[in-house]
């Protein structure tokens, strides 16, 4: 009776390790393996939006350029330069996105007084890499894109990095745990922590309803991507920020919350400035205010850029 009953919890126990396994495989694989949008759907999509001109693109003077990640893989930029000046922003998409969707960025700073880089992060658009690391992998291949880049201009000029989304999120990580050395920082609808995110999101689209498969989910991505979900923490990063940091988010997004980047906006010592917007979904923020947006990065840029005469240049 007692072997039976021994037989019986370790069968048991071992259905149940077994189950475990399987949903911490599956839950980390949907993590690492989000599926990316297509590349013509973002280039139509974009065309269709008219935030994408073909004409400008093909004419404009732009070199691509082939970066050497740490990570072991290449990334696939493109270095536009339509203005004679070495101040350049380098432009992070979004996950599931690619450097179609950074162009119009791209045109933004070029009426600002900006050239810019546009790149596609690990596996996505051109650029390698086996997963998606919502930042931790990510901060690095940005430092890697700096770093090119910065050689290529022999250290003149004004450099920023702006992202949008997990651009967001990286752009704050490098700044915040690698190296400080932009000039500004432009954060668009970042999340503030990636454990807190990923419980939002299961609390708002599965049954689930504890902690413990974001638990769980951690321990198979160290086990199998070598990095904790602790590591992608923004809001412990923006506390090391010292230069200036422009916080944007739409009060309607209800994918990454705004209360996330008020957070981070509190936590950040320093030069700051924090905008709002009361329309557009997440990572809409320019594409439904694009005058208005536009506008903030002008006035943030003559508040805490352009404040050495040195370094100012005309704003249109």
């Amino acid at each position: 009776m007692k072997k039976r009953l021994l037989w019986i919890l370790g069968l048991i126990s071992g259905t149940l390790g077994a189950i475990t396994a399987i949903l911490g495989y599956l839950f980390s694989s949907s993590i690492m393996y989000m599926k990316n949008k297509d590349a013509d759907f973002i280039l139509q999509r974009e065309k269709e939006a008219k935030r994408f001109d073909e004409v400008w693109f093909e004419h404009v003077n732009k070199e691509e350029m082939w970066v050497d990640s740490p990570n072991g893989y290449s990334i696939k930029a493109i270095h536009f330069q339509p203005l004679q000046t070495n101040n350049t922003i380098i432009i992070c998409h979004g996950v599931t996105e690619n450097k179609i969707n950074s162009v119009k960025y791209a045109r933004l700073f070029e009426r600002l007084g900006f050239n810019s880089v546009v790149y596609d992060h690990r596996r996505h658009g051109d650029s390698g890499g086996k997963t998606t690391s919502y930042g931790h992998y990510e901060k690095y291949d940005l430092q890697a894109v700096m770093k090119t880049l910065k050689q290529k201009l022999g250290g003149e000029g004004i450099i920023g990095v702006q992202g949008e989304s997990m651009g967001a999120a990286t752009t704050l990580l490098y700044a915040g745990t690698l190296e400080d050395e932009a000039d500004f920082y432009i954060s668009d609808c970042a999340f503030s922590d990636f454990s807190e995110q990923l419980y939002y999101l299961m609390m708002k689209q599965t049954p689930l309803r504890n902690s413990i498969a974001i638990k769980l989910a951690g321990i198979f991505l160290r086990m199998r991507d070598g990095y904790s979900l602790k590591s992608i923490s923004p809001k412990e990063a923006v506390t090391k920020i010292e230069k200036p940091v422009l916080f944007i988010h739409s009060l309607p997004d209800d994918f990454i919350l705004p209360e996330m980047t008020i957070e981070m906006y509190s936590l950040k010592p320093g030069p700051k400035k924090l905008k709002l917007f009361d329309v557009g979904p997440h990572a809409q923020s320019f594409n439904m205010n694009p005058e208005a947006y536009e506008l903030l990065v002008a006035d943030f840029l003559k508040e805490f850029v352009f404040k050495d005469k040195d370094k100012k240049i005309a704003l249109n």
